[in-house]
């Protein structure tokens, strides 16, 4: 997989499909690697027509890594709860600068940008900076940074905010974990041990996820910003999903105009292979709708 320089970090992708395709960005969550983007959904947008482009983020993957130890996430948490500013390394308008440097590294003028959990709010806030590197925006099992919602269940917060394991086989067993409790009745325990595995081998950072937290949380509340985006937005939630509950899907479709919301009834915090159709016949209906 290729590295390039992006405002002065390194950054792992890789594009599939014809140069001449419309491109299509793929931007991950919270300490997952671009791989978790599943072949066969990369598949489904192929068929679609679209060039597909993913990376991975700073912080996770082969792309750079911070320096210096990673902050407290407890009492980040914390904090953002309380409204109380918090200081970060960066936040998620140095992560939307990233993917729009990735762009511009590879001669894109604009793509259709589509994001995943914290990769959804990278993707607002690329709408929000940078619109005119967009063609349309889905945002997927994301929100709008309001405390008040998209909070998570319980046990879900737990699961994410638990200390990392350190080594292999615990690695794998408290992502399986994890996601048993966040993917909803749709979860599927071999596809979660293989993907664990994956990402274990290829490159496995625990304190990535904690920059990657600061920088949520420095950032805030982007309702206010949403709410003066112009372009064709698709916001796509799991009913089921108890990581990012429902209600933050249903803001971000509030904030932004014209936004249209599809919400899938058996969907948790993932994008299972079940619905992998019916969100690439959706971004490619958004898609379409931006064609003159």
């Amino acid at each position: 997989m290729p590295t390039i320089e992006v405002n002065d970090i390194e950054v792992c992708y890789e594009s599939f499909g014809p140069d001449d395709a419309p491109p299509l960005l793929l931007v991950m969550g919270l300490g997952a690697q671009m791989t978790l983007w599943s072949p066969g959904f990369v598949s489904e947008l192929l068929d679609r027509g679209f060039r597909v482009i993913r990376f991975d983020n700073r912080d996770v993957g082969l792309s750079s890594k911070t320096a210096g130890d990673p902050p407290d996430v407890m009492a980040l948490y914390a904090k953002s709860l309380a409204g109380e500013p918090v200081d970060a390394p960066y936040t998620l308008s140095t992560m939307a600068d990233d993917a729009v440097g990735l762009l511009d590294a590879l001669d894109i003028p604009a793509a259709h940008v589509v994001g995943a959990s914290m990769g959804g709010m990278i993707v607002q806030t690329m709408a929000i900076e940078h619109s005119d590197r967009m063609l349309s925006m889905t945002s997927i099992m994301s929100t709008t940074g309001a405390n008040d919602v998209g909070q998570p269940d319980p046990e879900a917060i737990g699961a994410l905010l638990a200390p990392p394991a350190t080594n292999r086989e615990d690695a794998i067993a408290s992502s399986v974990t994890t996601t048993r409790i966040i993917s909803g009745s749709l979860f599927d325990e071999s596809e979660a041990r293989a993907r664990a595995a994956e990402a274990y081998d290829r490159c496995f950072h625990p304190a990535g996820p904690a920059f990657q937290i600061a920088a949520i949380a420095a950032t805030g509340d982007r309702t206010e910003g949403l709410r003066g985006v112009d372009l064709p937005t698709l916001v796509i939630h799991g009913r089921e999903d108890p990581l990012v509950t429902l209600s933050g899907g249903e803001a971000t479709a509030a904030a932004v105009p014209g936004a249209d919301l599809l919400v899938l009834g058996k969907m948790g915090h993932d994008v299972p292979r079940q619905y992998w159709d019916r969100v690439a016949d959706a971004i490619s209906g958004l898609a379409l709708s931006t064609v003159d």
